[in-house]
C-alpha cells in the first residue's frame, strides 16, 4: 500500500508551483498557469485514495519542473506588456 505524501509536502509543492506560475512575464501564460495550478491542487485536495494521491503528487512534481523551465524561457523571450496589465511609468 502506497503511503500518501504529507500535507506539508503538498502545501509546499502548491506554493512552489504557484510562485513559479506567477513568475511568467507574459500575462496570458501567467493567468493560465495560476488558474491551472489552483484547479490541479483542488483535485488533489479532494482525493481520498492514497494511491491516487501519490500518483497526483508525483505528476505535480513533474509538472513543476517543466513549468520552471518554461518560466525561464518566457522571461528570456517575453514580449511587451499588454493593456490589461499594470503599466509602469516610462520616463523620457
Amino acid at each position: 500500500m502506497a503511503t500518501p505524501p504529507a500535507r506539508k509536502a503538498i502545501l509546499d509543492l502548491y506554493a512552489s508551483t504557484l510562485r513559479t506560475a506567477k513568475s511568467f512575464s507574459s500575462y496570458n501564460f501567467r493567468t493560465y498557469f495560476v488558474r491551472r495550478t489552483e484547479d490541479t491542487f483542488r483535485g488533489i485536495q479532494a482525493e481520498q485514495d492514497p494511491i491516487k494521491l501519490s500518483h497526483a503528487y508525483n505528476e505535480a512534481m513533474k509538472e513543476l519542473s517543466v513549468l520552471r523551465r518554461c518560466a525561464v524561457m518566457n522571461q528570456l523571450y517575453g514580449g511587451a506588456r499588454l493593456a490589461v496589465e499594470e503599466q509602469s511609468e516610462v520616463r523620457t
